[in-house]
């Protein structure tokens, strides 16, 4: 057993332990258009969808689905950017019993092959340019079905007729998709007329809601089988956490996208949860994003830290108003004090960082978004029912107060298990805890800190580095934009530090200014012995900055100067 010291830390407004309503995530939509049918449900580049839209559409789909012989259990996937037919989709889904399989739109065609294999996806809801892709590897895969939609479907007029010659122009062609054998156009789906809510037979515990599948950093991406419960569970969760938002009246930004498991609960199922409105972009752009703020006066902002550097160094950001920002939650990667300390000076909304993973529905701990005790470099304490302790790497000995261990978590939010792979399963889950792979400690007041992926430590000379401590040290300088730190290989230490400096515009600096700055204020083990300066960072669509992308091209650079020497 664990002791919880981090209650003592929770203000009276948030319950040490909540109590989950055995629904699937679908009776949210149910509840909102019972609630606020005529309320927009999103606001989409113009064009506004109510719930009672968002909810009868979404029957549609579903009856369409069972027409095509889809069934209790069966796999549907979505490759769409965030726009109302992924809303639209993701729910009727659900609605037909079947599990939903996101899929990032960025997959090239063997990443999306490998993916339908694994899921054994029967359908697929995917973005008219994305056809080309689909069909070059559909025999490779169990799909039967494909329904296309795209972007101009829910614009408004005159956006919807300019959107196709937009779109050639980008993308150098455009896509024609006749409704027949196994295609269909969403279009034509939504013109069936009034459907009843179909009955289901539904399973609480055991009833898996969706697969989502990992980055795949360290192999093969794995399917985390995300039950009903466990997503219930994190939105009652962050519901809880964020008291003071009240139902029916908030809006929350949609740019984090519902392929990552981050904005589907935080975006997509917690904003009908409360019967808010969710604005939602098909994609990052810094001066898109700031006119959206400006203009749809958003309340609750989850992001990443990615998308508010990106914000806040926009050279044109004094002229938007974004004090309609009550409250932001930062995840997917550290969250630097220095960007977190402007943010809310720009802002006047509070920005907290909070941690999880998508095994996790994604999260497990945050920082207090109200009391005023909010640790810097922390990513706070563990949400209601949620248990949380460092133990020795790789096993399940609890380490002491303060020292550095991996993190391991349980509760009702931790996944069922990965999709067909009962062994990585029996690997990362043990005894009830999940074992997440990041090293941490605990202070005494129970508040957690991330030092770093067990697999992102840097050996050096016998030194155990960890590449954040570095990052938040070169995130301090005030010409870095973005930065991360790997290690390379090295002859003598076995591995030395590289750092990857983004400069903020018109900001100029030497490696041996920096290399003085970092002997300031780190140990000189830790100070990095490279610099390469570059014009963006390698990142996921969620803007987590991929540091193992930068670890595997160093590797290449190593074999080839090996081959030549």
């Amino acid at each position: 057993m664990t002791t919880k010291p981090w209650l003592a830390q929770y203000p009276p407004e948030i319950p040490h332990t909540l109590s989950y309503e055995a629904i699937p995530v679908q009776e949210y939509l149910t509840r909102a258009f019972q609630n606020y049918p005529e309320k927009v449900a999103i606001h989409f580049l113009g064009k506004d969808v109510t719930y009672r839209e968002l909810y009868e559409s979404s029957l549609k789909f579903a009856s369409y689905l069972q027409n095509l012989g889809i069934q209790k259990g069966d796999r549907v996937a979505i490759m769409l950017p965030n726009c109302p037919q992924n809303a639209i989709g993701y729910y009727g889904i659900l609605y037909a019993g079947a599990i939903v399989v996101q899929t990032n739109p960025l997959y090239t065609e063997r990443e999306i092959a490998y993916q339908m294999k694994d899921s054994g996806a029967k359908a697929i809801l995917s973005l008219d340019i994305l056809y080309p892709r689909i069909t070059k590897v559909i025999k490779e895969t169990e799909l039967e079905n494909i329904i296309i939609t795209g972007i101009k479907d829910y614009l408004p007029f005159p956006k919807n007729k300019i959107y196709p010659f937009v779109q050639k122009k980008q993308y150098g062609f455009t896509v024609k998709v006749e409704h027949r054998g196994m295609n269909h156009l969403f279009p034509e789906v939504m013109k069936v007329g009034k459907v009843e809510k179909i009955e289901v037979p539904f399973d609480f515990e055991e009833d898996v809601a969706i697969l989502q599948y990992t980055g795949g950093t360290t192999g093969f991406p794995k399917g985390v089988m995300l039950s009903h419960k466990n997503l219930i569970s994190n939105a009652t969760m962050c519901d809880s956490w964020l008291y003071k938002s009240k139902k029916g009246e908030g809006t929350i930004l949609g740019i984090l996208p519902f392929f990552h498991v981050y904005g589907m609960t935080t975006v997509l199922i917690l904003s009908v949860m409360l019967g808010n409105r969710m604005v939602l972009l098909p994609k990052f752009d810094v001066e898109t994003a700031l006119k959206t703020i400006d203009k749809q006066k958003p309340t609750l902002f989850p992001g990443a830290p990615t998308i508010y550097i990106g914000l806040l160094n926009h050279p044109d950001i004094a002229k938007y108003d974004l004090s309609s920002i009550v409250a932001c939650l930062s995840g997917s990667a550290p969250l630097p004090v220095e960007v977190q300390e402007k943010f809310e000076q720009v802002t006047g909304g509070k920005l907290v960082e909070g941690y999880g993973l998508t095994e996790s529905s994604p999260v497990t701990h945050a920082n207090f978004v109200w009391a005023n005790d909010r640790i810097k470099g922390s990513v706070g304490v563990p949400w209601p029912d949620t248990d949380a302790a460092i133990f020795q790497v790789d096993s399940t000995e609890p380490m002491p107060v303060g020292e550095i261990g991996e993190i391991c978590v349980r509760g009702p939010q931790i996944m069922k298990g990965y999709w067909n792979r009962p062994e990585d399963t029996a690997h990362t889950m043990r005894d009830g805890w999940l074992l997440t792979g990041d090293l941490g400690y605990m202070d005494d007041k129970g508040y957690f800190y991330v030092v770093d992926r067990k697999k992102d430590m840097i050996i050096a000379g016998g030194y155990n580095i960890y590449p954040r401590e570095i990052e938040e040290v070169l995130y301090e300088h005030p010409s870095i934009q973005e930065c991360v730190a790997v290690g390379v290989p090295d002859a003598y230490r076995g591995e030395t530090v590289k750092a990857y400096i983004v400069l903020k515009e018109n900001e100029q600096i030497t490696e041996e200014e920096l290399n003085t700055f970092c002997r300031e204020h780190l140990a000189s083990f830790k100070v990095p012995r490279i610099y390469e300066f570059r014009k963006e960072l390698p990142k996921t669509a969620v803007g987590k900055i991929l540091r193992r992308s930068l670890v595997e091209e160093e590797k290449e650079k190593n074999k080839e100067a090996s081959a030549t020497s």
